[in-house]
């Protein structure tokens, strides 16, 4: 089930927290429940996509991109993630998530999403996430533009572009 209560919580705990720019940094905290486990009583890998978005949300909205969305009736959707688990995060463990936007082209944002054990990383993802509306993909100029920013874009990680890039060769649909 989705972690509606844990949503509410995390969007009233940042309301009223300090604005980012749209390359800031969202730093959050949070338990591993025993819903959120496997048979291996460790964080299920489903679930830490879904526990992502406690991240996400907030992120967005001291961004700005939360109004934006709203004013202009858009809409939010995932075209693309690439995760790598390297620890176990298990039943009780606090971890911190941390939250960024990493760059953006011309129909894609690009969001950068992590969990630490103290200083160590338990896993990573990269989300290619874009804004529609009943026409489609918003190209990103307009969202940028409606969220306030007018400095360039961030510089695309490397290991990003290079996804991108890789991903781009993948055959859709694909093949039977």
């Amino acid at each position: 089930m989705y972690p509606f209560i844990r949503m509410i919580k995390e969007m009233a705990k940042y309301a009223k927290a300090e604005p980012l720019p749209v390359d800031g940094v969202h730093v959050s905290h949070h338990r591993c429940w025993p819903w959120d486990i496997d048979l291996w009583r460790e964080l299920n890998n489903g679930r830490t996509l879904t526990l992502y978005d406690l991240g996400r949300i907030p992120l967005a909205g001291r961004t700005g991109l939360s109004r934006a969305l709203i004013k202009n009736r858009w809409g939010l959707t995932m075209a693309g993630a690439s995760v790598r688990y390297r620890m176990r995060i298990r039943t009780f463990a606090r971890f911190e998530m941390r939250s960024r936007l990493v760059g953006w082209d011309e129909k894609f944002v690009y969001v950068e999403q992590t969990m630490w054990l103290g200083d160590k990383c338990a896993n990573q993802i990269v989300y290619r996430s874009a804004v529609t509306d009943r026409n489609g993909i918003v190209p990103t100029d307009r969202v940028v533009e409606a969220v306030g920013h007018t400095g360039p874009a961030p510089r695309m990680p490397a290991w990003v572009q290079a996804w991108i890039d890789a991903d781009a060769t993948r055959p859709w649909p694909p093949e039977q």
